[in-house]
């Protein structure tokens, strides 16, 4: 025992004494812990003299803008890595690869603006990964892919506005995903899928209008969710899906109702914190067996008559509420536990009336002092925000705060937008125009909305825009125009949008794509032409769009894939063909995009055949492959498909024959879910393609084992005659001894 700890000790020794004799000078060496230390040394790379046994390097405060491929690589045991404070810009693809141990990364406060998808490459142990405090506004999918050990992931304080689908997919293990202070407006519905361990989620100090709730109901294990400090006015019926959620957090936020029926469907809520919000008043929530406590500090809550069902649900179901009666005056400031319900009375005044009088003084004169805001609205300056959803409006209002930088019209009635309609709102960055009967948009409408970001003109009856509309919207990134009644793409209207970075068009009448018809859209990256009457897509359709990343015409009738228009997208990463009634595709169809398509999508369309080189190029860089509820009965081989994170089969009518064997074999080796299954012949329909045994009957299954067979039998003949030989000789040794 002691021979062993001495052998211990000399071995440690050892290992300190080679990392101190390689200590870079510049750096300070801990050769008992193998720790590495380069601090504040305005360092513009990772020395190369670090020694190889090196566990823990610490490298903050340096000036190191590019991590190139493979700088790691002499340093194989790392398990800790700080790059805080480096004012890191770049990092290569391959950057990290050979870091197979590390467990802890730290690249916080730094410049980096994008995370793409093999950068971080080689860190499959990885645990903790920091890039809290850089300039992040895009995440590419797939990014995390090879983290499939990572349990907390800060993204806090960056630049994220939008949160794709599958976003974080690969993240296997993850527990706390941490999302706060970001400028994030959009969650897609599956931007959450794949998480199934994700326990806290934190998307406070967000610029979130609306729960996601789609997004959000995806995250069955997650028990606790941060929401706080968004522009969130309303949470409504069933706004909240989430199977196992113990602790909810809205705080902060410009509450002014939340439904009674909200959160039912979080059967195991315990605890919601609605801290300085807007609330007057709370409806019971009956439902929530669970609940126990509700935080309501900080809202003018009045203690009226109204709120009694609230009071009476509370004390029966024993929950704590934590609030201070702002009014009526006989009741301000004491605790509405101390309340005896019976003293919550009402006075015969309107309801409005009341609330007004009942405020407290100095909220009355800050009210006074306020910026005025148009009749029938309401407006939270401190949140920048303005809301006249569904108030029958004919026109649009005049005399919003001049510091509103959201701007809430839905659902009202004005058939058109007139010149210089919102004069004043040289902040607004968000503006709510859908399900508002808009038929006509007049040249000017937007002027003076210099910061304007995202603009929704979703469910009205445009048929028609020109490009002066736009005038002065040089900032608008995001512009939807879905559900209209577009039959054909407004040409030019775009030409004006230099910042337009996503287009919504689906679910309007275009039957045709031509020449020029996305002029001026040289910076958009995502194009969305869901459920159109597309039929033609003109060769040069995409010439002025050749940053387009993202491709969806998908539900529309086009009889071929458009591979010469692929032509004009280099950079294009996801392509929807879905639904459209395609029934052959052809050798070299996606060749054009082959170098950087990552997502495929050629479900429900009635393929009926894939011609042997129909996927020529593709392979290495495809992440998912959707081919599900189509017609054709084989497949050609995809061994080339190496990177595949999801691949579906479902519900194709595959022959199990011998043609089908290359597929089988390719699907013995693939550790996907795939459901495929036999279509015929009758007697093996239903059956799993990769796990049929009748193909081990297949001539080129067989002739491999009968090759074998005859080479065992030769190896056997030709050991037994050797043995033979060998007998005869020593029989006759034998016979000349015995002589």
């Amino acid at each position: 025992m002691w021979a062993f700890a001495g052998l211990l000790l000399t071995s440690a020794l050892f290992v300190g004494k080679v990392i101190a004799d390689r200590c870079p000078q510049i750096c300070i060496c801990d050769g008992i812990r193998r720790h590495v230390m380069c601090l504040n040394k305005n360092l513009s790379e990772v020395p190369i003299s670090i020694p190889q046994v090196t566990q823990k390097l610490d490298l903050r405060g340096n000036e190191i803008k590019v991590i190139p491929a493979g700088t790691f690589l002499p340093i194989p045991y790392l398990t800790h890595l700080n790059l805080q404070k480096c004012k890191v810009g770049s990092v290569d693809e391959g950057a990290f690869r050979g870091l197979g141990r590390l467990v802890y990364l730290n690249l916080a406060s730094n410049n980096i603006a994008f995370i793409y998808q093999e950068a971080l490459d080689g860190l499959s142990s990885l645990q903790q990964l920091i890039l809290e405090n850089n300039r992040i506004e895009e995440i590419k999918p797939g990014a995390f892919g090879q983290l499939g050990f990572l349990s907390f992931l800060n993204l806090a304080r960056n630049s994220l506005v939008y949160l794709p689908d599958m976003v974080f997919q690969g993240l296997q293990l993850i527990k706390w995903i941490n999302l706060s202070h970001n400028t994030i407006h959009v969650i897609a519905n599956e931007a959450f899928g794949g998480l199934p361990t994700l326990r806290r989620l934190s998307l406070d100090h967000n610029e979130l209008q609306f729960l996601p709730t789609e997004a959000l109901s995806k995250l069955s294990g997650t028990n606790r969710l941060e929401l706080g400090h968004n522009p969130i006015t309303y949470i409504g019926e069933e706004a909240l899906e989430m199977a196992s959620l113990k602790q909810l957090f809205l705080d902060n936020m410009a509450l002014q109702d939340v439904s009674h029926t909200a959160f039912v469907r979080s059967p195991l809520l315990h605890t919601i914190d609605f801290h300085n919000n807007q609330l007057f008043l709370l409806q019971p929530l009956r439902e929530m067996a669970h609940l126990k406590k509700i935080n309501l500090t900080g809202n003018p809550v009045l203690c009226t008559c109204y709120m009694r069902p609230f009071k009476e649900w509370a004390e029966k179901a024993r929950i704590h509420i934590d609030v201070a009666c702002a009014g009526p005056v006989a009741f301000r400031g004491q605790q509405l536990e101390s309340l005896r319900t019976i003293d919550m009375k009402c006075k015969r005044k309107g309801y409005e009336e009341e609330l007004l009088a009942t405020l407290p003084v100095q909220t009355r004169e800050l009210e006074e002092d306020a910026p005025k805001c148009p009749q029938g609205c309401t407006c939270s300056p401190d949140f920048h925000h303005a809301n006249c959803e569904g108030r029958q409006m004919q026109s649009i209002p005049k005399g919003f705060p001049s510091n509103t930088q959201l701007l809430d019209l839905r659902h009202n009635e004005f058939h058109s937008i007139p010149k210089i309609s919102f004069p004043g709102l040289k902040n607004l960055t968000s503006l709510h125009l859908q399900n508002c009967k808009i038929a006509v948009l007049q040249p000017g409408a937007f002027q003076n909305l210099k910061n304007l970001v995202y603009l929704y003109l979703s469910n009205n009856s445009i048929t028609s825009i020109d490009a002066d509309v736009f005038e002065g919207n040089t900032q608008l990134a995001y512009l939807y125009l879905d559900h209209n009644g577009f039959i054909q793409m407004p040409k030019g209207a775009f030409s004006l949008l230099p910042s337009l970075f996503s287009l919504h068009l689906q679910h309007n009448s275009i039957s045709q794509l031509s020449d020029r018809d996305l002029e001026g859209t040289g910076n958009l990256c995502w194009l969305y032409l869901t459920g159109n009457h597309i039929t033609h897509v003109s060769v040069r359709a995409f010439r002025d769009a050749q940053m387009l990343e993202k491709l969806h015409l998908d539900e529309n009738f086009l009889q071929e894939v458009p591979t010469r228009s692929l032509r004009e997208l280099p950079n294009l990463i996801e392509l929807k063909l879905s639904k459209n009634p395609i029934k052959n595709i052809g050798d070299g169809a996606f060749f054009p995009i082959a170098r950087s398509l990552q997502h495929l999508y050629l479900d429900n369309m009635g393929l009926e055949k894939v011609s042997s080189g129909a996927f020529t190029g593709l392979g290495p860089k495809i992440k998912s492959l959707y081919l599900e509820k189509n017609k054709m009965h084989s497949l050609p081989t995809l061994h080339r498909f190496t990177a595949l994170e999801v691949i579906n089969l479902r519900e194709i009518p595959f022959h199990c024959d011998c043609k089908l064997l290359p597929l089988h074999k390719w699907l013995e080796k693939l550790n996907l879910r795939v459901g495929a299954t036999c279509g015929s012949p009758a007697d093996v329909r239903g059956q799993k393609v990769k796990l049929r045994t009748t193909f081990q009957t297949c001539p080129t299954w067989s002739t491999k084992k009968v090759k074998r067979t005859s080479s065992a039998k030769a190896k056997v003949k030709k050991h037994s005659n050797k043995k033979r030989w060998s007998g005869n000789v020593q029989g006759k040794r034998s016979k000349k001894s015995k002589a």
